[in-house]
């Protein structure tokens, strides 16, 4: 994958999501990150170091939540998660995911003045991120669809690649009628929905594409490849 799908696909996730089943286990910190690029890294290097060319990018700090709180800024580069090296969303987001609600948690973060440690209350994370981290979960990202002003349905703005999404034949554009057997007419009522999902389980989709409807079945995001 190369370095700006995975920029694009870490867009897609709003900390933090790792994999359990149940969403009431997840925390929240309420930011969207990214990778680093090779160029950035190089830059790190430069002002900072050969041991500071790793990190995370907060690409968006959404108001009112526990990053908010803590002071974290878009731009910020997170380098530590309680001392620990942080190389990559994935290890961030899993590192969040595993850590507790009742205390503070210390992240180091990279500006331009030099190192800041904030420390950072998380909460749990609110249903209807909870949806967005499903779709992004199977690779695919939802926003109220143009196509559609009378309803405001939810259409398909970006496919992972590689992704459960993708495999299954989902494409931008479309616009979402049904997740199982749940009819949603707007982006908030396929989030709702969506955080009902179970991800170990594959996901029924129906899609509005042209004219015609087409039912699709996304693999579980963890089941082996065709």
């Amino acid at each position: 994958m190369s370095v700006v799908t995975r920029a694009l696909a870490a867009l897609l996730l709003v900390l933090t999501l790792a994999g359990a089943a149940d969403a009431r286990t997840w925390s929240w910190l309420g930011v969207r990150i990214r990778d680093l690029s090779e160029q950035e890294m190089d830059d790190l290097s430069s002002r900072h170091g050969l041991a500071e060319g790793f990190g995370v990018v907060i690409v968006e700090v959404m108001e009112g939540t526990p990053a908010a709180r803590a002071g974290m800024q878009a731009g910020d580069i997170v380098v530590a998660f309680e001392g620990r090296p942080v190389t990559e969303t994935r290890l961030l987001q899993r590192l969040i995911t595993q850590a507790p609600l009742d205390r503070d948690i210390r992240l180091t973060v990279l500006r331009r003045a030099g190192r800041k440690a904030l420390p950072v209350r998380l909460v749990d994370m609110p249903r209807p991120m909870v949806g967005e981290q499903i779709a992004a979960r199977f690779g695919f990202d939802l926003r109220d669809s143009e196509r559609t002003p009378a309803t405001s349905a939810p259409a398909v703005t970006f496919i992972v690649k590689g992704s459960p999404a993708e495999r299954a034949g989902l494409e931008v554009g479309d616009v979402l009628l049904q997740v199982g057997d749940q009819a949603v007419v707007t982006r908030d009522a396929a989030r709702e929905a969506l955080s009902d999902i179970a991800i170990e389980r594959p996901l029924r989709l129906t899609v509005q594409r042209g004219g015609e409807h087409v039912e699709l079945t996304l693999a579980a995001p963890d089941a082996p490849k065709p």
